[in-house]
């Protein structure tokens, strides 16, 4: 028995469960409204396993895009409601089954308080509690309405988000640059282009002196971005914009017919920085001439302490050439590399590293003075500004979004970082 078999029937077994819950608030004998709502909960249940499926195994280069996304996120929505309910229905069988079973012990040693009890309790039914029934399809219906929420309102309410970092022995040149970053687009998840363009008008309004991207321009193949070339095309800076390589960005999760569309599929991705006046470094560096003062930026391929991602990025050759530049900026798609190998003394003349990757998975609460997301037990670093031993780590929260097509709580940045001397 294959695993998508034993998944599916593990899904129809919980499914089953939960409607047993929902047909005890139908009256007996069914009427015609009730037949026909069962009908549909049943149909409905079906295409919510097949449509995803079909799109996994026909269209596997799809299943980064919006239309595979929104359907995905509604099987996700509609999978939430249904275990919200399940854990409310378990607890209250749970809860009728000890109680049942305790009154059946207590009768059996006859214990005096049901010594008197009349005939007519003997065969005591299991039940479910109407109003505890209700009370979870009611609560279970929020997280549908935060998913919808998520999808209309936080998918590009983009926000600005500006930070100071602290340089020790920054060249009086370079005091007050501005670096502009962004992180993650996934082109093939956007579903509103006017909204996407109106992000870079709001990058572009802030007038940084250098835009970095640190990789995920795609979720699979380089065509997601055909549509989006004369958007992206429009980020400006004085010092130009660069940009390196995220994990998304190779295809590998995508079914290749051959090595060779693989390949040719990276390569063209490649040339669509180029199209768009990016300068992509692939495990080099660019030396900027600013204000009679160098700053080196430095790009890697994606790098990761997780065995899962791709690691090609190969820091000492991205270096190369930059032994006598005092200020060095990192671009590296995956925070985990900071740790993993920024922070050696080694790599000690990296000042400030740039990396995405997380999206802030999406979901999350964040005020002025907190931030929490269930990613936080994935990455240490997972958003905003981490400093230790005079080196600096700056994680963008994504321009985009993967898989759910939307954000809660950890909304797409525009990320503005000024350098000072510390």
């Amino acid at each position: 028995m294959n695993t998508q078999l034993i998944a599916f029937i593990l899904f129809f077994l919980f499914d089953l469960y939960v409607f047993s819950g929902l047909y005890s608030w139908f009256s007996k004998p069914l009427s015609k409204r009730n037949k026909l709502i069962i009908f549909l909960y049943w149909v409905f249940t079906l295409v919510t396993y097949l449509v995803p499926a079909y799109y996994r195994q026909q269209n596997s280069h799809l299943t980064g895009q919006f239309p595979y996304s929104f359907v995905f996120s509604i099987f996700v929505g509609i999978f939430i409601i249904k275990f919200f309910y399940f854990i409310f229905l378990a607890f209250n069988d749970i809860g009728s089954l000890f109680n049942y079973l305790f009154k059946k012990f207590a009768r059996s040693i006859k214990v005096k308080d049901f010594e008197n009890e009349p005939e007519k309790n003997s065969n005591i039914k299991l039940s479910r509690s109407q109003f505890l029934l209700k009370t979870a399809a009611l609560m279970a219906t929020a997280p549908a309405a935060a998913m919808t929420f998520g999808i209309a309102s936080g998918a590009h309410d983009y926000r600005v988000r500006k930070s100071v970092v602290k340089i020790p022995n920054l060249p009086k040149g370079l005091e007050g640059i501005k670096v502009g970053q962004l992180s993650d687009i996934h082109a093939g998840s956007f579903w509103n282009k006017t909204a996407v363009q109106g992000g870079i008008d709001m990058l572009n309004a802030e007038k940084p002196d250098l835009v970095c991207f640190t990789g995920d321009l795609v979720n699979n193949v380089a065509s997601e971005m055909n549509n989006y070339v004369n958007v992206f095309n429009k980020v400006k800076a004085d010092l130009g914009v660069y940009s390196v390589i995220g994990n998304h960005d190779y295809g590998r999760y995508v079914v290749w017919d051959s090595e060779e569309k693989k390949a040719k599929n990276f390569s063209d991705l490649k040339k669509v920085h180029g199209v768009m006046g990016w300068n992509l470094l692939l495990n080099e560096n660019k030396i900027l001439d600013i204000n009679g003062e160098k700053l080196a930026l430095v790009g890697v391929e994606n790098w990761s302490h997780n065995k899962r991602f791709p690691s090609s990025g190969d820091l000492d050759l991205a270096k190369q050439g930059t032994q006598d530049v005092q200020t060095k900026i990192l671009m590296s798609h995956d925070p985990t590399h900071w740790k993993g190998e920024v922070l050696t003394q080694k790599h000690a003349d990296i000042d400030l590293t740039l990396s995405g990757h997380t999206h802030g998975m999406q979901l999350g609460v964040e005020t002025e003075n907190f931030k929490w997301s269930p990613v936080k037990y994935l990455y240490e670093e997972w958003a905003g500004l981490y400093e230790k031993n005079n080196q600096n780590l700056y994680v963008n929260r994504g321009y985009g979004y993967l898989g759910f097509p939307g954000r809660l709580g950890i909304l797409p940045e525009i990320t503005i970082l000024e350098l000072q001397r510390a």
